[in-house]
């Protein structure tokens, strides 16, 4: 079993012989890759060396030190949180060489084509179809997809589609492997409250996948989708920060800089919200200690609730506290950012942009959902439909 000693010496034999100050970004990042230091819990040659996932923070700390660039993970946060563990879980051997490493490194940018327009909080409800060509073997993609982040700068995509609309809506779909730059993608910008485009809609017509890049058996999309899922609200819900990081540090900071803003009212709502922001960040740590384990579990869940009503209520307050100056918004310019950034602007557009944090990633309700039956064994909902052919659903 690879330790902590062990894996710092690899770390320092990785700086010396491609020292950061000398050693172009991209390959170093190659050889970090290589050298099993990227994600050390996954096996060796995908970019680990099949030790524990804690002490991945070995690793970083050393690189850190050393001023080593990372791979600029929000830009590419949807390839790392979402794509990577599912090709890793349910991949060939051959999808895992060719996909993992330009993932890892920021060569080929992912989103995640699953949402559309009639099936977002009942996500097995989805229409896209998925035909098999007879004589190529390829599967041909006809649809629409919705609340797609970075489908203007991916190379590829994840997505579920309808492959055999005879079976209830959870065992028809399959996973795919889309590939963006095909002829048959149309990716078009939807404008948000913020004046941003940082998601699309995706118009699929005959786009053809070959069966090399299908993931999972035909059938099991929605077996594969769960992994992708469960990934995303982790990635999303239990993000690593400092204590004061995220949304509550400039609305802390406001508070201290200018106490010509203070009021008691105010006082008492900061100070919940500071308290609640830390237990999320502690809970945060305690559930990526738990998946050391294994693989993520409904937790997740439960963790993306409180992210998405502490951000929503923290920039309330934040615009409160500001009063006037509060209202005032930066930019309202048309952009298509690649990443989102919270604290880099102002607090109008915190306030905005937080009020997708509860549609993003799931949907509050869904996730309630979620977290009332596998998480406290509470009685599911009743469903009618679940034994009913897709083809055969009121739409």
């Amino acid at each position: 079993m690879i330790d902590a000693d062990e894996l710092r010496t690899r770390t320092r034999a990785l700086l010396a012989a491609h020292p950061p100050a000398t050693t172009g970004r991209a390959d170093f990042l190659k050889a970090r890759f290589d050298a099993g230091l990227a994600w050390v819990h996954y096996p060796e040659g995908l970019g680990g060396l099949g030790a524990p996932r804690s002490l991945q923070a070995v690793v970083d700390a050393e690189l850190e030190a050393a001023g080593a660039p990372d791979n600029d993970p929000r830009r590419i946060g949807i390839g790392l949180g979402m794509a990577a563990p599912t090709v890793l879980g349910f991949g060939t051997e051959e999808q895992k060489q060719r996909f993992l490493r330009p993932l890892w490194t920021g060569d080929e940018v992912w989103c995640q084509l699953f949402s559309e327009p009639g099936a977002g909080s009942d996500l097995a409800a989805l229409g896209t179809r998925a035909v098999r060509d007879g004589e190529s073997g390829d599967w041909v993609v006809n649809g629409q997809k919705v609340w797609t982040s970075s489908a203007h700068t991916a190379r590829w995509a994840i997505l579920i589609a309808r492959t055999d609309p005879d079976l209830p809506k959870h065992r028809g779909i399959t996973y795919f492997v889309c590939d963006m730059t095909d002829p048959g993608v149309e990716v078009r910008p939807l404008r948000q409250i913020t004046g941003e485009a940082e998601f699309n809609e995706v118009f699929l017509t005959d786009v053809r996948i070959p069966d090399a890049h299908r993931l999972g058996e035909v059938g099991d999309g929605w077996k594969v989708a769960q992994t992708t899922l469960m990934n995303e609200r982790v990635s999303i819900g239990g993000m690593r920060i400092p204590r004061e990081g995220g949304m509550i540090g400039p609305v802390s900071k406001a508070w201290r800089d200018r106490p010509d803003l203070r009021t008691h009212d105010l006082h008492q709502r900061l100070m919940k919200l500071w308290v609640d922001a830390e237990v999320a960040r502690l809970t945060g740590e305690r559930l990526r200690q738990q998946l050391v384990a294994g693989q993520p579990g409904p937790e997740g869940s439960g963790m993306k609730l409180g992210f998405a009503r502490l951000n929503q209520e923290i920039s309330g307050l934040e615009v409160e506290l500001l009063g006037e100056e509060g209202l005032l918004y930066d930019d309202w310019t048309m952009r298509r950012p690649e990443l989102v950034d919270f604290t880099g602007r102002d607090a109008g557009y915190r306030y905005l942009r937080s009020k997708g944090n509860s549609i993003e990633g799931g949907t509050s309700e869904v996730l309630l959902n979620i977290v009332a039956e596998r998480v406290l064994g509470l009685p599911a909902e009743p469903r009618t439909d679940k034994d009913v052919a897709w083809k055969d659903l009121a739409r």
